[in-house]
């Protein structure tokens, strides 16, 4: 398989279900690209690439005031509609662009941005490499190419919980079987030197659920997420598993949740790389 063909095969495995979204409109500069913040400055262009709901890209927005203008990429054209909603909400419909696109196939000119952020894209994308390298492309000389994606092999929670256990085994098979790949941000190191890079500060840190609220708000997401979502007919439509498979996994969810001492830790990993 060549890698035009290759990233042809990969399908988005968590869709946009308002599960989904619930979770990504949580996202912020702040909880999510902190990595990331101290390199930005005013009058800088910014590509953001898988921007979703649009909440980290309205916060680049606003780090790279005045003067500077983000673009906002995803594949989805409907999720794009909604980014731009709230871009407006915030006042910031003159800085921000939104667009359809690949990230295989930016349609963009060489050394367009002066960053270029990509955040939860490349565990779901056919050819990781190819997308950092077109992440290279359209990056100025000096500019910086910022990747963060999960890692759910190394999610940890407390209390053990069964159900749990065989969601996580369940979910990375499903990933796999969509053509992504689920444990992605312990390899984002080897992908950004496979594509060409040589200047890269890699580092990691972790979303905790542990408040009563954070807890509740993350299991029941989950829950639902398991049963409605594009990732619950991938799991029934790729013969994973059942629905009745699926509805223990949710109820697993939220038993975990009802625990009073519950505790959920989500590991990423994140890369600054110098183009």
């Amino acid at each position: 398989m060549n890698e035009v063909q290759a990233h042809e095969t990969a399908v988005y495995t968590h869709g946009h279900h308002e599960s989904v979204l619930r979770s990504h409109r949580w996202r912020t500069a702040a909880n999510s690209a902190a990595y990331l913040v101290g390199e930005l400055r005013p009058g800088m262009r910014v590509l953001d690439v898988g921007c979703g709901p649009g909440t980290i890209t309205a916060d680049l927005a606003e780090l790279v005031a005045p003067g500077g203008r983000v673009t906002a990429v995803d594949a989805a054209a409907d999720v794009l509609e909604a980014a731009g909603a709230y871009a407006a909400e915030r006042g910031l419909a003159g800085t921000v662009d939104f667009a359809v696109a690949d990230v295989h196939a930016l349609e963009f000119p060489d050394d367009t941005f002066d960053v270029v952020h990509a955040h939860q894209v490349l565990q779901h994308v056919g050819d990781p490499v190819r997308a950092l390298r077109e992440m290279r492309r359209v990056c100025r000389p000096g500019g910086i190419v910022a990747v963060r994606d999960a890692d759910y092999a190394a999610m940890t929670w407390y209390p053990a919980t069964p159900g749990l256990e065989e969601w996580l085994e369940l979910y990375r098979r499903v990933a796999r079987a969509n053509g992504g790949e689920p444990d992605a941000g312990r390899r984002l190191l080897s992908w950004a030197r496979a594509a060409g890079f040589t200047e890269v500060r890699a580092s990691a840190t972790a979303w905790c659920y542990a408040t009563p609220e954070e807890v509740a708000w993350w299991s029941e997401l989950w829950a639902d997420r398991t049963t409605a979502s594009s990732y619950a007919q991938a799991a029934v439509g790729g013969g994973h598993a059942t629905d009745a498979a699926l509805e223990r996994i949710a109820a697993a969810w939220r038993t975990w949740g009802d625990a009073p001492d519950a505790w959920f830790s989500v590991l990423n990993g994140e890369l600054l790389c110098r183009a």
